[in-house]
């Protein structure tokens, strides 16, 4: 077995500079795999690291290398890894994924448990194999693992021993993926917005929901549901019937705002403090909006990279109060640049106890 010794500049120059041979020939990013199987016997590193140390250190030099490389080649607004191994400080090298998980729904739920535990240890971004990456999904379990991992903060349909293509496993896949999908680019404004919150004060874009909601005792048990940012509760759904369960949390700030509502029937609402279950279909799952919230959304969209601002809307929910709707718009082609910072509130008032769809030619 040989690795390379990024502790020696000399190997990390050497084994970057075939990276970037890479992007001249049109490769974006790179997958930067495993790093966690590193020999801590008779082994000695460059700089006189401890071989134990280097267990977890070793992945975050990798990552730093590389990353660093391609900030030095394109820029750090289109510089991006795809990372497995990580350490303490791994997050200044995004984004991560949760590793080779098993194509089952307990494995899913797994999936979220990890991925919810690493986004409290500062990290912004993270996502799973779609489909999982062990064994054949059932195309039960492949469309639920869709919509979980379409509202991730990044998405990959990856798989081990057999292809994760929608159509091999019934054209309703290739239907749920189309709408998922779909909904993922609308989302484009406000997931540009709570992740470039999420580099500002390092709060991560899926979150834990006691990060979110800390003075509802109730959430601190709970890991089958997330926040994807400020205003979503998103709550997958990990049995093969479609039955869910889920808790609406619980704000003194909130719940003089008005109801959760839903996201696919915004006439449909929840009370705060109550526990809920229901039975979805492959079309929905849970996703519920915050009251007294803004969230900018576009389904004009084609692809992330298109006009921000054209077809531009904001779905208001109940009552806001001053700063509940101040929005950014953020350049998706450089998502370190604001376009637009609009304060909703101060053009609509104070909202009302329903929810309301305004476009961007009414704000």
């Amino acid at each position: 077995m040989a690795i390379v010794d990024f502790t020696n500049p000399e190997a990390s120059k050497w084994y970057t500079g075939h990276l970037m041979r890479l992007m001249d020939m049109g490769v974006d990013s790179f997958k930067t795999d495993f790093a966690e199987r590193i020999p801590f016997q008779n082994v000695k590193f460059h700089d006189g690291s401890d071989p134990v140390r280097m267990h977890n250190y070793y992945s975050i030099l990798y990552n730093k290398a590389v990353y660093e490389a391609m900030i030095g080649r394109v820029g750090k607004a289109k510089s991006l890894l795809f990372a497995r191994s990580t350490a303490p400080g791994g997050q200044a090298y995004p984004v991560h994924w949760g590793g080779d998980c098993e194509s089952t729904f307990e494995a899913m739920a797994e999936s979220l448990r990890g991925g919810l535990s690493l986004m409290l240890s500062g990290y912004i971004f993270w996502a799973s194999d779609i489909g999982g990456f062990e064994g054949t999904p059932q195309p039960a379990l492949y469309k639920r693992w869709v919509q979980f991992g379409l509202l991730s903060s990044h998405s990959r349909l990856h798989g081990s021993g057999s292809y994760r293509v929608p159509w091999i496993y019934g054209e309703d896949c290739s239907d749920v993926l189309r709408e998922c999908v779909k909904r993922k680019i609308s989302l484009t404004p406000y997931l540009l917005q709570e992740a470039l919150h999420g580099h500002q004060s390092g709060v991560p874009l899926m979150r834990a929901m006691f990060l979110e909601f800390p003075d509802d005792l109730t959430t601190y048990a709970i890991d089958t549901q997330y926040m994807l940012g400020s205003n979503l509760l998103v709550a997958p759904v990990f049995t093969e019937d479609g039955t869910v369960t889920f808790y609406v949390p619980r704000n003194a700030q909130d719940d003089s705002k008005g109801k959760w509502a839903s996201w696919f029937d915004l006439d449909k609402t929840y009370e705060p403090g109550q526990w809920y279950t229901e039975k979805h279909d492959f079309s929905s799952l849970p996703i519920l909006i915050r009251p007294g919230t803004v969230t900018a959304i576009n389904s004009k969209l084609k692809t992330p990279e298109d006009d921000a601002l054209d077809g531009l809307e904001f779905i208001v929910n109940g009552m806001l109060e001053s700063g509940d709707g101040k929005i950014d718009i953020v350049n998706p082609k450089d998502a370190h640049e604001v376009l637009k910072s609009i304060d909703v509130q101060k053009v609509i008032g104070n909202g009302a106890n329903v929810v309301k769809i305004y476009s961007w030619d009414q704000i």
